[in-house]
């Protein structure tokens, strides 16, 4: 959507996606300034409430970055992560949101530029969505 800046909000694991992303901007790698980063230990640890809680505060789209299958730091955060993304996109959809808007990136700390090209396609796709528009039910308060 043309003029459409989304607000995007990213977790990213402390031993991978982030290390990957702080590569891309010490390298100066371009990418959108969409994406604002909350680093946790494991993508494990992501409760599905903080991605919930992401969108009803105004998130257009939700960025998970974690180690790669077989590399996690605590061996098996990102299995547990992949299945509650996919679980959550399910339930996404349940409620009006496009399960587009949720994406789980694999990224090592020496990947900056798969950093960079990751979070620039997930931007893009978020404008071409447009605004998530979260309508409060009828009779709610």
């Amino acid at each position: 959507m043309e003029g459409f800046n989304p607000t995007i909000v990213g977790f990213a694991c402390n031993w991978c996606c982030y290390a990957g992303a702080d590569l891309a901007g010490t390298s100066r790698m371009k990418y959108p300034a969409n994406l604002r980063i909350i680093r946790v230990m494991c993508s494990g640890r992501i409760d599905p409430q903080f991605i919930l809680k992401a969108f009803k505060d105004g998130a257009d789209g939700v960025f998970i970055g974690g180690c790669h299958p077989g590399d996690c730091h605590y061996v098996s955060g990102n299995y547990k992560t992949e299945k509650r993304v996919f679980l959550l996109k399910g339930l996404l959809s349940g409620l009006g949101i496009e399960p587009e808007r949720l994406e789980l990136n694999w990224v090592s700390a020496s990947e900056g530029q798969r950093f960079a090209d990751a979070v620039t396609a997930f931007t893009e796709r978020i404008r071409a969505l447009g605004p998530l528009d979260l309508k409060e039910p009828a009779g709610a308060h």
